[in-house]
């Protein structure tokens, strides 16, 4: 088994590509190529974690968060994140964080956090743009179906929960091969003419490369007609928070029992209730002050995220209860997501969950 294997898994899961712009998601420290004997999934990759995986027999370490955030300029282990990179450079253990590009899943870490409180109907809240591309290209009809298939397996064409969604227009193309040319049809010299099918098909941009490459090889012709759009449609199941409904309409207190229960929190700190039942709950994982006026719009009863800042509860209008459960608490159960992931595609391979507490947040009660 190489890390190799591992990331290729990963970054299927949640391409690099959906991750925000300030993240350092992807392999941090460590080779590749080399061989993994041993994978700990964590929120947060510490020193203590390292030592862990290092005792435990593991050279990879797969956290939520990057342990370098932005660039050092120095490796000196005068703060917790050189110590960590020290650490695992010493001891030849590889760091991967999978960050933004996961909280930006519908089926990432709100979809665990969506999990717990059993959440149906769920949507993202606010959709990331730019990821999606059409592909048109031009086939003989008789090797229409072969190319749609090739391209089918490559990852285009599925809209939501529907797969294998394509238009298809029939017309007449022509073509004239020059020198030197191979035709599938028709002679060097001569103008052919050809009963094609137009084949239209939506696909994630990250694919872009295999999806080209599988069409190309499924596709007769010795030079391949196609175009490549970038669309500005948003993609359902990419981008930040998570809106859905609870099976059954609660009381507001009864709901922060709820979460207290679900999340284990110390402490919620939370705006005014407002004396009305709690149906539709918003959530975002980590620090998601930033959408809250995206719940509100969303006609969110609740809307649950951690590192609220004092003037932003005012956002609320007391038309929503904004509730900060804390940062670790509502991003715990990434680490689960993480292996069960990596369990069930390599199941009889050593996935361990870390034992260590990286909460750095204490409270005195």
């Amino acid at each position: 088994m190489k890390i190799a294997q591992i990331i290729q898994v990963l970054d299927e899961l949640a391409p690099s590509s959906y991750q925000e712009s300030y993240d350092n998601a992807g392999l941090i420290t460590g080779n590749a190529a080399s061989d993994c004997t041993g994978a700990i999934c964590t929120l947060d990759a510490t020193e203590e974690v390292i030592l862990e995986a290092k005792g435990r027999g593991c050279n990879l370490v797969v956290a939520h968060h990057p342990i370098i955030f932005s660039g050092l300029r120095k490796i000196t282990g005068k703060n917790y994140v050189e110590r960590a990179v020290i650490a695992a450079i010493k001891n030849d253990i590889a760091l991967y964080a999978i960050h933004t590009n996961l909280d930006n899943l519908l089926k990432g870490v709100n979809g665990r956090m969506a999990d717990i409180l059993e959440l149906s109907n769920r949507k993202v809240l606010l959709h990331k743009q730019n990821n999606l591309m059409k592909l048109y290209t031009f086939v003989p009809r008789e090797d229409a179906e072969k190319v749609r298939e090739a391209i089918f397996e490559a990852g285009g064409g599925h809209i939501g929960n529907y797969s294998e969604c394509s238009f298809n227009i029939k017309g007449t193309g022509t073509f004239k091969p020059g020198k030197g040319t191979n035709p599938h049809k028709g002679e060097v010299g001569k103008r052919e003419e050809a009963d094609e099918e137009k084949i239209e098909v939506i696909f994630p941009s990250y694919l872009k490369e295999k999806l080209v490459t599988a069409m190309t090889e499924a596709h007769p012709y010795e030079e391949v007609a196609y175009d490549l759009i970038e669309l500005a449609n948003y993609f359902q199941e990419v981008g930040s928070g998570l809106i859905g409904e609870l099976k059954e309409e609660m009381d507001e207190v009864d709901f922060l029992q709820l979460l207290k229960s679900a999340f284990q929190p110390k402490v919620i700190r939370h705006t005014q209730l407002t004396g009305r039942k709690v149906k539709k709950v918003a959530l975002c994982g980590g620090a998601g002050s930033f959408l809250i006026k995206n719940a509100l719009s969303a006609g969110a009863d609740f809307y649950i995220t951690s590192d609220v800042k004092y003037h932003e509860f005012f956002d609320a209008e007391d038309k929503i209860v904004i509730a900060d459960i804390g940062h670790f608490e509502s991003e715990q159960f990434t680490i689960d997501l993480l292996y069960d992931v990596l369990k069930l595609n390599f199941p009889t391979f050593a996935v361990l969950k870390s034992e260590v507490k990286t909460n750095p947040v204490n409270y005195f009660i």
